[in-house]
């Protein structure tokens, strides 16, 4: 049993909200309600019905409940909630007896796990179903059962998902979401027929395969031997056939449509593996092998990562930032963010296979990966760093099996729609919260130019639905604002449509995209600021090394150009001209920079970079520089901080519309930094001089909070920067990189 489930620590007491609430069935989980609430302070009195004598007995001595009844109808007089805790097959027998009675306004709410037959049931009970009824279901439980293991914090850090309809009267719903969140519980609602699909998938499928496999391994003469000889997978994935018989036959009674839709899907698939078996195809096996393994583990990380992101967030993860220090040594970023993405698009869409070295095992990259194994291609890894993809050529892809979740990750979402426009199936792009309010019109307008059918939630936001079937025609493109992902969406789209597509950009932006297609022999012509590619070639498997991310690297290029007596070597960064923004406008601004060991990997100019102390002047920033550098500014912000002199930024009205408001949040910041600073709507116009300290706000943008990290080597006073959870998403090992080199950042709470 874990930890989590031996806490029984009561809640903390609040003020009460209900006079009355009233529990039928006290076993773990209506007990662990009760006794959880009770102990909460939000009910008056809690009463408990059980058709158990030595229940209810029990509930009282343990104080799970105040009082306990037997008679239901005496149990219910004045109950503001009451909570239906009872077997999914007992349900349709209590919402009748309810039904007869006159509960006045209670608000009524149950925990069952297959909703549909709830709803069914109170339907029939009552003749339609009540306003204040709320159905809901807590995804959590114990090896034990019974009152005697009712927990008060059973449900803390655990999921409820209430289903309520239509019809749901509004403030029974929060009610009820208030009496699950004081208990610690994660509330969501979702639709009763998703509740229940998701729920015959992910809980009641897996439970009726074991069961299944256990009792047809026990009927054979030799079960002695199999059970004798089992190793540790059997017996973890046979365990949970050790749950409840009588409670799961029930539920699987009550969901079977659902249960019935998994397993015929499931079915089709075992087919589909045993014919790969019986052929000897290896091919299928490494396909269904690599995408369940790291599909476990991505999806894994993404909820791991975002527990651990919502958990900082809630708590304010705040970096402390220590003034003054230099900067030494010799460090190596992550990989390039921009290249890992684009050498899985690539080697999955080539003949033949793709190795790829120093693959960034990022989240958004991750994403990227997953995505392609959705659609049917095998990759192997990532194994510190190293990617191995079985390309299915240009329309070798699959149909995914449901919408493609893309966590927070632009580049993915952009770039893939333009791939996914001319296949021949229709698939849904979503992101997390952050990504669908990031606009989509950008890549959309154009594409829907050359024949796509692109559906959009409003003002273009995710989710993304990509129609498929559709015949794309080539054209020239001019577009409005320098854009990579824009440029690199619509010549991955010109892969299949007919005749030629140009992309005119008005300025430079990083050509990630264009130098790849060549290293995978794919024909693009570049004349100045446009690149044209045409339908009718083909991508071959080639040899990637990622070189490191000159994005990371910039926030040390800044460190060590304002900390006195610092020199740092930064390794194998990809100095590729279109990105290296950030080095052109330090050397402008007086920046000591040179690079060093300069040669190429697969078609990417690699250097080793020096960097040391230099006394920076303010300039007034190239507006052809800003689309090479787009990414930099946050830190670049600091360095015209420390400069002598006025900065000037204009042409970058982007900024604006990145993880946040990058011109308004740095303004903010520096502003309370003691620094005289002016926000215009496309730039920032910045007076160099000394910098104090105080707290500033990242707004969940790592991008910032990595900034005023940097800022700290400059200021006269500790810097305190809130919301800093994203750090670890994009940048894992940002402090320990800053903490080596001589930077005096930590979180709060750690030494």
């Amino acid at each position: 049993m874990s930890d989590l489930h031996k806490n029984t620590q009561p809640v903390a007491a609040q003020a009460p909200i209900i006079n009355r609430l009233v529990v039928v069935g006290l076993g773990l989980i209506g007990g662990s309600f009760a006794k959880g609430l009770r102990s909460s302070g939000l009910c008056r009195e809690v009463v408990g019905v059980d058709l158990d004598a030595p229940s209810r007995v029990q509930a009282v001595e343990l104080g799970v409940v105040d009082r306990c009844e037997a008679d239901l109808a005496t149990a219910c007089i004045g109950a503001d909630v009451i909570q239906l805790a009872v077997p999914i097959l007992a349900m349709e027998r209590l919402l009748a007896e309810l039904a007869k009675l006159d509960l006045g306004n209670a608000v009524l709410t149950d925990v069952g796990s297959a909703k549909g037959n709830v709803v069914r049931a109170a339907r029939e009970a009552f003749g339609a179903m009540p306003a204040r009824f709320v159905p809901g279901h807590p995804i959590a439980g114990s090896e034990q059962s019974g009152v005697e293991a009712a927990n008060a914090a059973l449900f803390r850090r655990h999921k409820v998902i209430l289903t309520p309809l239509d019809e749901t009267d509004a403030q029974a719903v929060a009610l009820v979401e208030q009496l699950w969140r004081a208990l610690g519980a994660d509330v969501e609602q979702m639709q009763v027929d998703h509740h229940d699909q998701v729920l015959a998938a992910t809980s009641h499928l897996p439970h009726l395969l074991a069961f299944g496999l256990v009792d047809s391994l026990a009927k054979r003469s030799e079960n002695l031997e199999i059970f004798r000889y089992a190793a540790g997978g059997f017996r973890d994935f046979t365990r949970i056939a050790g749950s409840d018989p009588v409670m799961w036959h029930d539920i699987f009674l009550a969901n079977r449509e659902a249960v019935l839709h998994n397993l015929d899907l499931f079915r089709d698939d075992l087919d589909a593996l045993r014919a790969a078996v019986d052929a000897g195809d290896g091919h299928q096996l490494l396909g269904v092998f690599t995408r369940a393994r790291v599909a476990r583990e991505h999806f894994s990380k993404i909820l791991a990562r975002r527990a651990y992101v919502d958990a900082m967030h809630s708590n304010n993860l705040i970096f402390l930032a220590q003034p003054g220090g230099n900067v030494n040594g010799r460090i190596r970023v992550p990989g390039d963010k921009s290249i890992s993405h684009r050498s899985i698009m690539l080697g999955s869409l080539a003949e033949g296979v793709t190795e790829v070295e120093g693959f960034l095992e990022g989240e958004d990259a991750l994403a990227t990966l997953q995505a392609f194994r959705d659609m049917g291609v095998v990759i192997e890894g990532p194994d510190h760093g190293r990617v191995t993809i079985h390309g299915v050529g240009l329309h070798g892809l699959q149909a995914p099996p449901g919408p493609i979740y893309l966590g927070n990750s632009g580049t993915s979402m952009r770039l893939l729609s333009g791939l996914l426009a001319a296949q021949t199936f229709d698939t849904t792009l979503t992101g997390d919260e952050s990504l669908s309010k990031r606009p989509m019109n950008r890549v959309a307008k154009p594409l829907r130019a050359m024949g796509a059918l692109i559906d959009a939630a409003p003002e273009g936001r995710p989710p993304l639905t990509v129609r498929g079937g559709r015949r794309l025609g080539g054209m020239t493109y001019e577009m409005p604002m320098a854009s990579a992902q824009v440029k690199s969406c619509l010549l991955l789209a010109g892969l299949y449509a007919a005749g030629s597509t140009t992309v005119i950009e008005p300025a430079p932006t990083r050509d990630h995209t264009e130098r790849m297609l060549r290293g995978f022999g794919y024909p693009v012509t570049v004349e100045g600021n446009s690149a044209t590619v045409e339908s009718g070639h083909k991508l071959t498997g080639t040899h990637i090394e990622v070189p490191a991310d000159i994005s990371s690297a910039a926030f040390f290029l800044v460190a060590a150009s304002i900390a006195e007596n610092s020199e740092l070597v930064l390794e194998h960064v990809g100095v590729n001209p279109t990105r290296t923004g950030v080095i052109d406008i330090l050397k402008l601004m007086g920046g000591d920079i040179t690079l060093e060991n300069e040669r190429e990997v697969g078609g990417e100019p690699v250097a080793d970079i020096r960097v040391r102390s230099a006394k920076l002047k303010g300039i007034d920033i190239p507006e052809d520089l800003v689309p090479l550098a787009i990414d930099e500014f946050p830190v670049l912000f600091i360095a015209a901080t420390c400069a002598e002199g006025r900065t000037v930024l204009r042409g970058a009205e982007e900024l604006r519309v990145k993880e946040s408001d990058r011109i308004q949040v740095m303004a903010d910041g520096l502003l309370t930094l003691g620094v005289e600073v002016e926000p215009t709507p496309d730039g920032i116009i910045i007076e160099g001089g000394s910098m104090g300290g105080g707290e500033v706000y990242a707004h969940g943008d790592h991008r910032i909070a990595m900034a005023f990290s940097v800022a700290s080597l400059r200021a006269t006073a500790p810097i305190k920067i809130h919301d800093c959870a994203n750090v670890a998403t994009s940048f894992p090992n940002f402090l320990a990189l800053a903490g080596k080199v001589g930077m005096r950042v930590t979180e709060e709470g750690k030494s």
